[in-house]
């Protein structure tokens, strides 16, 4: 797997380190991307896809019977 140098604030790695648990900055925010990725699949699994057209159409309003 390729790898990527990213410069971050050292506050904010420090943050994501205590609130992942994680004992070194690259597993900490290895761990983040990780959970925000499977967030997003989580969220497109019960909201539809991009290409579901039902997606981004309006609910219509419900018919009044008689």
């Amino acid at each position: 797997m390729a790898k990527v140098t990213v410069t971050l604030d050292a506050d904010l790695v420090i943050e994501v380190m205590l609130l992942s648990g994680a004992k070194n900055p690259q597993d900490a925010v290895e761990l983040i991307v990780r959970d925000y990725l499977a967030r997003g699949r989580r969220t497109e699994a019960r909201t539809g896809g991009v290409e579901d057209p039902n997606r981004v159409r309006e609910a219509e309003p419900p018919r009044q019977a008689g």
